[in-house]
């Protein structure tokens, strides 16, 4: 989905892993992955991606992520609303609530697209979920209405 959008996608966990140089957010349902490199400045061309360039800092007990080089395909919001390659999104992460909330505020500029810049923010409770669940996805396993067609291979005796 992108940034802002994954913010968006709250329907199952989402792991954060934190290093001394780097924050990886890893969304469980379908295994997106995304990187905040910490204390670090923009590169000067940061190529379009999905999740763009973020870089963050911590403002005392708040993530500040920073990110630019966003894709025109990464989703702003549900209406896929459409942005330009001048997208700029700053996101503030914080443990609220005695640590049971994540609430993240997001303030979001594109001159190419919008009139003004525009906030919103999302919450998120605590889940106790652990560890991250294995996740497969074989191409062509779905049985979309009803449709005869081959069910995913399986092996009948493992080949190492």
């Amino acid at each position: 989905m992108g940034v802002p959008g994954s913010l968006l996608y709250v329907v199952n966990p989402v792991f954060f892993f934190e290093t001394p140089k780097e924050v990886v957010m890893i969304a469980t349902d379908d295994i997106q992955v995304r990187h905040v490199y910490l204390n670090v400045p923009h590169s000067r061309n940061p190529k379009p991606t999905w999740y763009g360039e973020s870089v963050g800092h911590y403002e005392d007990d708040t993530l500040v992520v920073d990110t630019i080089g966003l894709s025109t395909k990464a989703f702003i919001d549900n209406y896929r609303t459409p942005h330009t390659e001048k997208l700029h999104v700053i996101e503030r992460f914080q443990i609220i609530e005695g640590g049971k909330t994540l609430e993240v505020k997001v303030h979001i500029e594109d001159p190419g697209a919008f009139t003004t810049p525009w906030d919103v923010s999302q919450r998120y409770a605590r889940s106790d979920l652990r560890p991250i669940q294995e996740r497969t996805c074989t191409e062509n396993n779905a049985n979309y209405f009803n449709l005869e067609i081959d069910p995913t291979p399986e092996a009948e005796k493992p080949d190492f």
